[in-house]
Parts: structure tokens; C-alpha cells; sequence
């Protein structure tokens, strides 16, 4: 058993929601990432409110704990962005998925607002670095939410196999060389 653990230090991973609709959606992908240990980052406009009193109203205890960066729009997250990160974009409309891609730490993965996704242009301009999660071939798109966690859970797996992350006993994530 793993003796006085040592905390994930940096983000696994980055999840970035561009304009993001749905508060729920939103609170969900934020707890998600305060168990996993990704950092949240939300580019505005927000079609709702996340100051301290509405989290507080909505219940969300967990969000003082959320690694969270907001930009004021597109071009302030780029610009805000380490060189080089691998950023990926995801799209129900991508060729390559998500299993195609060797994730690694740090990485940045995009995902557009819940009606209409990525803007068309953002996804022309970035056709090799355009991910989709597998889905049934009738169907339209997953939850945003749900296809958050999924590329989370992805990438962990594929750490802890590459050895960067491991699991104690009791199933908590935590960095690999503690």
C-alpha cells in the first residue's frame, strides 16, 4: 500500500468548454474534474452565471476546490495557452476518435456549446487534431457532460498503463511515483 500518497501536482488534463449553455452540464464536468484531478477551463460567453452566489445556490461545495481558468473569449485562451500543448477538438463530425490518439499529460481537449458544438472554422482549421468519441451510427451526439468524463477516463487509462498515474488500494488516483 502506498504510504502518505502524493497528490496528482499538475492537471492530467485540461478540458476546455467554448460557451458552454447548460449550468448542470457544466457542474457536472467541473466535479468531474475535481475528482480526477483536470483542470476546467470555460471561455466566454456563458449563457449562465458561476459567481459565488449562484454556485452556492446551485450547491455546488465542491467548486472552491476546481482547478478553473475563465477567458473572455477564443483568442484569450489561445493566447493564454503553454506552447506546445496538444489541444484536440472534439466533434461528433471527427473521422479520427478519441482511441486513435496516444493522450499525454497536460493535454487540452475543446468541446463547443451543446447546441451547435465547435464553430465550423475552429474544426476546418484543425482537421488532424479533430476527435469524435465512437457512437452508434444513427445517432446524433453524446451529453456534453457524458463525453467529458469519457475522454477523461480515456486519457487516465491510458496513463496509469503509460505509468504516469497509478491507483491506491482503496481506488484513489494519484501520481505515479508515490
Amino acid at each position: 500500500m502506498v504510504q502518505n500518497p502524493k497528490p496528482i501536482a499538475n492537471p492530467i488534463i485540461n478540458i476546455v468548454l467554448l460557451n458552454p449553455e447548460i449550468p448542470n452540464n457544466t457542474g457536472s464536468i467541473g466535479r468531474t474534474c475535481v475528482a480526477t484531478g483536470a483542470a476546467l477551463h470555460l471561455i466566454h460567453p456563458l449563457a449562465f452565471d458561476i459567481d459565488e452566489k449562484a454556485c452556492r445556490r446551485a450547491g455546488l461545495d465542491y467548486w472552491p476546490r476546481l482547478n478553473l481558468t475563465n477567458h473572455d473569449s477564443l483568442t484569450d485562451y489561445q493566447a493564454a495557452t503553454p506552447k506546445p500543448a496538444n489541444t484536440w477538438y472534439l466533434s461528433a463530425r471527427a473521422t479520427k476518435s478519441i482511441y486513435d490518439i496516444t493522450p499525454t499529460p497536460g493535454d487540452h481537449f475543446v468541446f463547443g456549446k451543446e447546441s451547435v458544438g465547435l464553430p465550423k472554422d475552429l474544426l476546418d482549421a484543425n482537421p488532424d487534431r479533430c476527435l469524435s468519441i465512437p457512437i452508434a451510427p444513427d445517432e446524433r451526439s453524446l451529453n456534453l457532460s457524458t463525453a467529458c468524463a469519457i475522454v477523461i477516463y480515456a486519457c487516465i487509462e491510458r496513463f496509469i498503463r503509460a505509468g504516469h498515474l497509478q491507483t491506491t488500494e482503496s481506488g484513489r488516483l494519484i501520481a505515479a511515483d508515490s
